[in-house]
């Protein structure tokens, strides 16, 4: 079986998958999975609501038949893990959702997370899917810096959005770990963890490395 984590970015923006693929550089170790990251073409250009979640179920589902001879696990990097339960049913291969393991991993850094979206439009469907998994009581707060997927790539606006936010989920909402509910976040983690003096999980991050594990170990879905 291939030692190779196929991430794939459900929307057609390159750059948002180039970021992932710069956050997987610490995961890339010697010895370890090759760590492989990829456009869904047939994806909008940022998943952002309920409809284009819905839009890209089926081209995930196959992208993980078309690769399941050659991958050992697949992420879903979107923080809707849009066709999740889905691919799941397609491959004995783990398939992991950002959103998921982001959550999960910030459980284990601090008492009460909050989530940075990039729209308002985007808390209630992350609202429903902490409920989903049980764990609203762990939730400080969401909130939305009010930028859309493309506009990620403004450097000086999306990390100054981001900055006031965390500030305001940590001092207003009690947060002590923070979540960034978009893949095309990635590129600023570091800066904001620095910035706002709490964990910062990078969900894409929290995935692979879940995968990396579950590969070595042999665990399957």
């Amino acid at each position: 079986m291939s030692d190779r984590i196929l991430v794939i970015n459900p929307n057609s923006t390159d750059a948002v998958t180039r970021g992932i693929d710069a956050a997987m550089e610490p995961l890339r170790l010697k010895g370890g999975p090759a760590i492989e990251c990829i456009t869904l073409k047939e994806g909008p250009p940022g998943i952002e609501n309920q409809a284009h979640v819905e839009q890209v179920v089926a081209p995930i589902g196959a992208m993980v038949r078309k690769r399941d001879n050659d991958c050992a696990a697949f992420v879903i990097a979107c923080y809707s893990d849009p066709g999740l339960h889905a691919a799941r049913e397609l491959t004995t291969k783990p398939v992991l959702g950002i959103a998921e393991c982001g959550i999960l991993t910030a459980m284990t850094l601090g008492q009460r997370f909050g989530v940075i979206s990039i729209l308002k439009k985007s808390i209630p469907r992350h609202l429903r899917y902490v409920g989903q998994m049980g764990v609203a009581e762990r939730m400080a707060g969401d909130r939305a810096i009010g930028l859309g997927v493309v506009e990620l790539s403004n450097e000086a606006a999306t990390f100054a959005r981001m900055a006031e936010v965390a500030a305001e989920l940590r001092d207003e909402d009690g947060a002590d770990v923070l979540i960034m509910g978009c893949a095309g976040m990635a590129r600023y983690r570091d800066r904001l963890q620095r910035h706002v003096g709490l964990p910062v999980v990078e969900p894409s991050q929290a995935a692979v490395s879940m995968a990396i594990g579950r590969a070595r170990l042999g665990w399957s879905a």
